[in-house]
């Protein structure tokens, strides 16, 4: 059965728009990447020729201005995630935005206002809610196999020391708490099905960037603790792992998720600590910003909720800007929405 894919447009030429998430898109069975937009119409032209997308636009707003595009993708800088967001909500677009989708919860609650007012659908661009290796630990732990979950461990790293990557810029929501500690916080948020009561968090920032390097963080939620490291200097490396009462389980490459071959997952059933109640389990080969983009086109053309609504992103943020005041305080601090 054919069905219409809804039309999207794209903010800007980031690396992880023109690599990752257009080419995964462009594969999906509800969405067709349309238009793609700079403020340097040479570049728009340049990355539409790449990737054979029929319009480019030398502003965003002439994006914005389109009536034949129906949604947005915003990978721009964290800074400008509100603000091009409320415009394109405005403009009559959905919007997926990257992650983290504000600066703080105040923003991130503006946008809400708008979202609502204008009546579309916004997401934050997540892509491990609906990545099959996430369903399945999740379904794993709802059915008991780590007995009742009591902890998650998380590590998530890269090097990267370019002045002028947007990572590295502090007044432009940079740094590795607002880059990649959202993500083992918005996991453990989803898989323990609860909310931290507080948390602590410890940062150390760059004497150059000013932004933080190297950040750690305790959340204590009401059936366990979820604790993680996340750093931009440090060697590259990722893992999550959740241990309960009568097992383990551990995802190898949780987050950064390849699409040229199985994922895998660990199941460890306690038998001992040298791997002998070990089982690997393989997820089959998919690209996660194919589903990503296919299940917000979806719930458009259905009418049903996104995967990452603006709700969630609050909470998240909530847990961020929590962290950074533990960091400063020097003691446990409630997330605030």
């Amino acid at each position: 059965m054919s069905r219409q894919k809804v039309k999207w447009g794209v903010l800007g030429v980031a690396a992880i728009a023109v690599k990752k998430v257009i080419p995964a898109m462009q594969k999906g069975e509800w969405s067709e990447v349309a238009a793609i937009a700079s403020r340097e119409l040479s570049k728009a032209e340049k990355a539409t020729q790449q990737l054979g997308i029929a319009k480019a636009y030398g502003s965003y707003e002439e994006l914005l201005a389109d009536p034949e595009i129906e949604a947005i993708y915003n990978p721009l800088p964290n800074h400008l995630h509100v603000p091009w967001s409320i415009k394109a909500a405005e403009a009559g677009k959905h919007v997926l935005c990257e992650k983290p989708l504000s600066l703080t919860v105040r923003e991130a609650k503006e946008l809400l206002r708008v979202r609502d007012r204008c009546g579309v659908k916004i997401g934050e661009a997540f892509m491990v809610k609906t990545h099959p290796q996430w369903l399945r630990v999740r379904d794993l732990i709802g059915t008991g196999v780590v007995g009742r979950l009591r902890s998650i461990v998380g590590m998530f790293s890269y090097f990267n020391r370019d002045p002028k990557n947007v990572r590295n810029v502090a007044d432009w929501g940079g740094g590795g708490l607002m880059d990649i500690g959202c993500y083992p916080i918005t996991t453990s948020r989803w898989i323990f099905g609860e909310e931290p009561l507080r948390v602590c968090g410890m940062l150390e920032a760059d004497p150059e960037f000013g932004t933080d390097r190297l950040s750690s963080a305790m959340m204590e939620f009401p059936s366990g603790h979820s604790v993680f490291t996340c750093s931009t200097q440090l060697v590259s490396y990722q893992r999550m792992q959740f241990l309960g009462t009568e097992g383990r389980i551990e995802i190898k490459i949780p987050f950064n998720a390849p699409n040229d071959r199985p994922c895998e997952i660990l199941i460890d059933n306690g038998k001992d600590v040298f791997g002998g109640g070990i089982s690997q389990e393989a997820i089959s080969v998919c690209d996660q910003y194919t589903i990503q983009g296919d299940a917000f086109s979806k719930a458009i053309r259905e009418g049903t909720e996104v995967p990452v609504p603006l709700e969630d992103a609050i909470a998240n943020m909530a847990v961020i800007e929590a962290i950074f005041r533990s960091a400063d305080t020097k003691q446990w601090e409630a997330p605030q929405t």
